[in-house]
């Protein structure tokens, strides 16, 4: 059964064991054991994910590097979790990552491999057939700490995200039933590895279904369609940019996209009109949209069977074993159809911060209730409609305005290909919407146009009183907008 398709090479699954198992008694044989740290910083390619069960195997736990992290940040995480070992790239688009920390003081860290150097050199110190592996196998526990996943960092300092085994494995392979993803499916794993959304929704849930792993290390939307043609991609999950970039390709050219049938997405920000064209100009049989974050990651989807419409207009309910609510101010729980934070409980929750308890206490409650810092609604039948980050939220004129509201009812209009809204200072308002729009190929739209069909389309508080028509919108390696780069 194949397991991972690269560059035109497929390993199978048993090629797959292979690599893993003896990539894990080259670490073992380098002095990395039960509870230690390993770093993992570079893109999305095969040997990211053999270093990464491998070294998962011998008890350590992984730390993802976003790849576009600078040297002092990337050595910060790695003093902080006092990682032995780095494994890493010397070239991705131009950057050397072992020359962006050289010179860096990281006491615990012991070598550095790198994929695209010296990593058949280091898998050849390993043994296929080690009893030390699997004795390091029998001695894992469901509840060791699995891997440290840092946040973004944009409301301060990054925290490290401590999760366990018995966190993943039960989630995503329940995960995997909800978007149908299928034994064999070629799986396209745009997003990157060191995201959540491509390490456990991504090759994790893969290799527990027995999926086909297609990595993609950077997104170029015409490289996406020859993946879908030649490999017969069926299953591409990510943010909603993805499929706004397969929709504005697809009104230049055709492609055949007869082989995808399911996708998953989710966002703040999840347009109707998104979901609608998903299904009838790109094929998809099932759109589901999800929401989760890095302290926990899956709280709600949507399901088989739900209408269009309301898969449109949610995120869906609390996946099995979890549960949601929206809170009050106090921190009680509001009614139903009311605002609030998202609160979420459960075995998804993160064990907590690493080396932070302050922090870790106040994330999460004395009752076990994770506050999410996300703003959003809930139905009778307990679906979430997320409205907005509490930290993004502006006031304009005394009322509460949440950007991903507003930003999907302009995504209603035939002219926008994607759209940002930000507030900004105003004398007379306190703050106003500030609206930066992309516009579908070979259209025009005017700034008192859009503003006056907003007047149209949604109360008169809500709408953008500045916009600003741009080529593209700033974006991050998982393919999120950069709202800090637009308030610049």
């Amino acid at each position: 059964m194949p397991a991972i398709l690269e560059h035109g090479e497929t390993w199978s699954y048993q090629q797959l064991w292979a690599h893993i198992s003896r990539a894990a008694s080259a670490m073992l044989k380098a002095g990395i054991s039960h509870g230690d740290r390993i770093a993992i910083w570079a893109p999305n390619r095969r040997e990211w994910i053999v270093a990464a069960i491998a070294g998962q195997l011998t008890g350590a736990a992984i730390v993802p590097l976003n790849t576009r992290l600078k040297g002092q940040e990337a050595s910060d995480i790695i003093r902080r979790t006092s990682a032995k070992a780095l494994f890493t790239v010397k070239d991705f688009l131009g950057t050397n990552y072992p020359e962006m920390i050289a010179g860096e003081d990281l006491p615990s860290l012991s070598m550095t491999i790198c994929f695209d150097s010296g990593w058949a050199d280091f898998i050849a110190t390993g043994s296929y057939d080690d009893e030390a592996v699997d004795q390091a196998l029998n001695a894992l526990n469901a509840s060791d700490v699995s891997d440290i996943m840092f946040t973004s960092g944009t409301t301060g300092i990054p925290k490290g995200v401590l999760t366990t085994h018995d966190r993943i494995i039960p989630m995503f392979a329940n995960w995997t039933q909800l978007v149908d993803l299928r034994e064999g499916d070629p799986y396209l794993i745009i997003n990157p590895f060191f995201h959540s959304f491509g390490f456990k929704a991504g090759f994790v849930a893969a290799l527990l279904v027995g999926a086909l792993v297609v990595p993609m290390a950077v997104f170029d939307v015409k490289k996406v369609i020859t993946h879908i043609e030649q490999d017969r991609i069926a299953f591409i999950p990510g943010p909603p940019t993805i499929f706004q970039a397969l929709l504005a390709e697809l009104a230049g050219r055709s492609f055949d996209y007869s082989s995808l049938h399911s996708a998953m997405t989710g966002a703040a920000t999840v347009p109707p009109s998104l979901i609608r064209r998903m299904h009838d100009e790109l094929g998809f049989e099932r759109v589901l949209t999800a929401y989760g974050m890095t302290e926990c990651t899956n709280i709600t989807s949507c399901v088989p069977g739900d209408s269009p419409e309301l898969i449109a207009n949610s995120c869906g309910k609390a996946i099995p074993g979890m549960e949601v609510r929206i809170a009050d101010e106090e921190g009680n729980e509001a009614p139903r159809g009311e605002t609030g934070e998202i609160h979420v409980r459960g075995y998804g929750v993160m064990l907590g911060y690493l080396d932070d308890p302050e922090a870790t206490a106040e994330a999460i409650d004395p009752d076990g209730w994770l506050h999410t810092g996300d703003v959003g609604t809930m139905d009778e039948n307990g679906y979430v409609r997320i409205t907005d980050r509490k930290k993004d939220m502006y006031i304009s004129g005394g009322f509460n305005c949440y950007p991903a509201e507003v930003e999907k009812l302009l995504a209603n209009h035939p002219a926008i290909e994607m759209v940002a809204v930000i507030g900004v200072p105003d004398d007379r308002m306190g703050e106003v919407g500030k609206a930066f729009v992309v516009l579908r190929p070979g259209v025009t739209l005017t700034d008192s146009d859009l503003i006056s069909w907003a007047r149209d389309n949604m109360a008169n508080y809500k709408v953008p009183r500045v916009v600003s028509f741009v080529e593209r919108l700033p974006q991050n390696a998982a393919g999120k907008v950069v709202k800090t780069e637009l308030r610049i």
